[in-house]
């Protein structure tokens, strides 16, 4: 890096959790140079500080095995754009944020071209395919973890790895309440409240919400004032849930949101969600909740089959526990019946146990990450 130049980053993110933490690691990297150039691919939060996008974001956000094939070409074409422009024009250091499956493939040429090279957020290697290992090794000079448990086993491989927490549990405050967020949204304290998350992504809400609103519309008329919250990321999304509430569970009284997930999930007393950075997100607002989740059936048929997997539990808050806080279903065993039996007592019980491991867990979590995450990158672009 050239004391005269500003600092160069190419930067990389496939999804909106990898835009939540570039648009974080970019404000903690420009804290120290002001000057800093991003480029690559970014989500509103990360352009909106400058970096320049040399393709859409939303065109990576593929879900599932199958479902990558039909946009292969696309995929193929935009990872050889970005592999030919950072070669043409190297940057100090070159950043995937999560997406391995994309990120990995355009890391590895550019380490081979001589660019350092960093992938934020470590792929599940501890999980399924644990060999991947020594590909993330040829294709990094570093891994930034968002998870204890990850870092430990990079150690045991002797993979470069840095611990860095992870940025919602910098963002989200250890104690809670609930009142600001349900005076917002117009529910009062006395409310009772079940928030309704079946993903971001078209796959997703059209697997997961028939069984969602189902649930939701059974829990209801068990229990009439019940209030359903239904946090969608886009119109798309939520015209689609809305279609297919209205034809799997048309007596649902729910209340339909622009976003604001993290509002409806403040604001709840339970949440059913699909697994992802939403379980940590609301581990970390200390909120019982029931993960149900669905593949296509060529997808699953592929895990079941082809893959082998080493882990007990697929969410994150009983990944870092090591335990089941959380229940857990899915494909076949995410259904109505076994959704309900489970979120009743989410809903009506005593969760005073469940809400102190959670809130234990934030706080070994809690560490600065895109503050670590920027400390990390700088001090290897020095190194080289």
């Amino acid at each position: 890096m050239s004391a005269t130049q500003p600092l160069r980053i190419g930067i990389v993110a496939g999804e909106m959790s990898g835009d939540i933490l570039g648009e974080g690691l970019i404000k903690a990297i420009k804290q120290r140079h002001p000057d800093a150039q991003f480029v690559g691919i970014g989500g509103p939060r990360m352009n909106a500080l400058g970096c320049e996008s040399l393709f859409d974001m939303e065109e990576l956000s593929v879900m599932g095995l199958v479902e990558v094939l039909s946009r292969l070409p696309r995929l193929l074409k935009i990872r050889k754009g970005l592999v030919q422009h950072f070669i043409n024009n190297p940057p100090d250091v070159f950043i995937g944020i999560d997406a391995p499956d994309f990120n990995l493939r355009v890391e590895l040429p550019l380490k081979q071209a001589g660019i350092t090279t960093v992938h934020y957020v470590s792929p599940s290697v501890w999980a399924w395919r644990q060999k991947r290992i020594h590909n993330i090794a040829k294709a990094t000079n570093l891994v930034l973890s968002l998870l204890p448990f990850e870092k430990a086993f990079y150690d045991k491989h002797q993979v470069p790895c840095t611990f860095v927490g992870h940025t919602l549990a910098d963002d989200i405050a250890v104690e809670q309440s609930n009142q600001h967020a349900r005076a917002q949204l117009g529910l009062s304290s006395d409310d009772k409240v079940l928030a309704l998350l079946p993903g971001s992504r078209g796959s997703e809400v059209g697997l997961l919400t028939p069984t969602y609103a189902q649930t939701a519309e059974r829990l209801q008329q068990a229990n009439p004032d019940l209030k359903v919250v239904v946090p969608l990321v886009n119109e798309a999304r939520k015209a689609q849930f809305l279609a297919l509430q209205q034809q799997h569970a048309p007596k649902l009284n729910a209340l339909l949101l622009d976003g604001q997930s993290s509002l409806a999930m403040q604001a709840s007393d339970a949440i059913l969600l699909a697994s992802g950075t939403a379980s940590l997100e609301g581990m970390l607002y200390k909120k019982p909740m029931v993960v149900g989740y669905k593949l296509k059936a060529m997808t699953y048929w592929m895990v079941q089959h082809v893959f082998t997997f080493t882990i007990k539990y697929f969410s994150l808050p009983n990944l870092l526990a090591d335990e089941e806080l959380v229940p857990e279903f899915l494909q076949h065993q995410c259904n109505v019946d076994n959704l309900c039996a489970a979120l009743e007592p989410k809903l009506y019980g005593d969760n005073q146990a469940l809400i102190a491991r959670f809130t234990q867990i934030h706080k070994d979590i809690r560490c600065d990450a895109s503050a670590q995450a920027a400390k990390a990158v700088l001090e290897l672009i020095d190194a080289n």
